[in-house]
């Protein structure tokens, strides 16, 4: 299943947030909060973003929906900071947006210590395997918003991608990032009780349905120059092979969590 596809009319706002700098976009539909193609991490950090909510979705965990924004010359914008039509020009195309979360705002420290056991296991199983580090205290990626707690922000994940030369038959089996400074590190004390219940939702189908969503004109700046189709999508279903193997029972990143034993 495709996201579906809206053109930017208007850019009505670009927030100075890291490097990926992501703005406000009005459509047809409404406003969606988009993260621009030429932002620092390219389309891998877009990939990731479509994979990781499409399994945290599948998994129970709330997730703004998201978009494709086509953004051109004919789009209206009034900031014109040399560096922001920099990156607006080299993010002519496809986008992704996301679901604009009216008043939404960042879980706060005593709410973090609210969350229950549950839901933080859930968390830190995902960000487990997608070898998602960018969940921490000084950086939790939850927002609070219509009675609901958000997780956001996945460009950091699948970091394999970085590199397929050395992505081999056993590299997803192994867990080479330490979480030890996860929001929930000293929460998330339960995860063997949900390893089995939460693999179970993420099914072949499942992981071939997520990255069938990936576009291919994201996927084509990842391959080597002149990629035709049949590579992008070989390199599509390399993804898929990849989750598909690292959820393969047993799973080695649920022990090592569970042990307090991840080693950088």
């Amino acid at each position: 299943m495709q996201l579906p596809t809206y053109q930017a009319i208007r850019i009505m706002s670009a927030p100075r947030c890291g490097s990926s700098r992501p703005i406000v976009v009005e459509t047809e539909a409404g406003y969606f909060l988009t993260k621009l193609r030429g932002a620092a991490q390219g389309t891998a950090a877009l990939v990731s973003e479509i994979v990781v909510a499409a399994l945290a979705e599948a998994i129970g965990l709330w997730v703004p929906s998201q978009v494709l924004i086509s953004i051109d010359a004919a789009t209206h914008n009034n900031i014109h900071e040399d560096e922001f039509l920099d990156l607006l020009g080299a993010s002519h195309g496809l986008n992704l947006g996301f679901q604009y979360l009216d008043r939404a705002r960042d879980i706060r420290p005593r709410e973090v210590d609210g969350v229950d056991q549950d839901l933080a296991c859930q968390v830190m199983w995902l960000d487990a395997l997608v070898m998602n580090r960018d969940r921490t205290p000084s950086n939790p990626n939850m927002m609070v918003g219509q009675n609901q707690l958000w997780v956001i922000d996945h460009g950091a994940a699948l970091p394999f991608q970085y590199n397929w030369s050395n992505v081999t038959e056993d590299v997803p089996r192994r867990l080479n990032y330490a979480m030890d400074r996860h929001l929930f590190w000293e929460k998330a004390t339960a995860l063997h009780q949900w390893d089995s219940a939460l693999t179970a939702k993420l099914s072949r189908e499942v992981i071939q349905n997520t990255v069938a969503q990936l576009p291919d004109c994201f996927l084509q700046p990842l391959c080597r120059p002149g990629a035709v189709a049949e590579q992008i999508e070989r390199r599509r279903q390399a993804y898929g092979a990849f989750l598909w193997k690292r959820l393969k029972f047993p799973r080695p990143f649920v022990a090592e969590l569970q042990n307090g034993a991840l080693q950088a």
